[in-house]
């Protein structure tokens, strides 16, 4: 059986589903993830103007499907200048710095998520 890791890495996009903050429903979308060791990154298009971004500060708990795959998650939020830029540059290595120019808007936050890989149920 592959690990939740190996079946990542295979992958250039994931859904991500949050607890939308003033509805209360959930809220599924796909998005773009960097995997690095046990850290899953992802990268806000629009910053801290991101309405699913806006939802994990009021609700840390994220569930990620990648093709069937379900676990549930604690999103950290990343703020600061310094965390957040090492993340950027990830991201234009997997996905090119054209890309990352055309769909994302703005830069000033980031998400962590620990894969502990004990609880994940992949």
């Amino acid at each position: 059986m592959e690990s939740s890791k190996d079946r990542l890495a295979r992958y250039r996009q994931i859904k991500i589903s949050v607890v939308g903050r003033k509805s209360g429903k959930t809220i599924s979308i796909p998005v773009w993830f960097v995997l690095e060791a046990e850290k899953l990154y992802l990268l806000p298009v629009q910053g801290s103007d991101t309405q699913w971004y806006r939802n994990v500060l009021k609700n840390p708990s994220i569930r990620i499907d990648a093709r069937g795959a379900e676990a549930e998650f604690r999103a950290m939020p990343l703020n600061d200048a310094e965390t957040v830029k090492p993340v950027i540059e990830k991201f234009r290595e997997k996905y090119g710095t054209k890309d990352v120019k055309k769909y994302y808007s703005k830069f000033d936050v980031a998400v962590r998520i620990e894969l502990d890989m004990g609880s994940a149920t992949y």
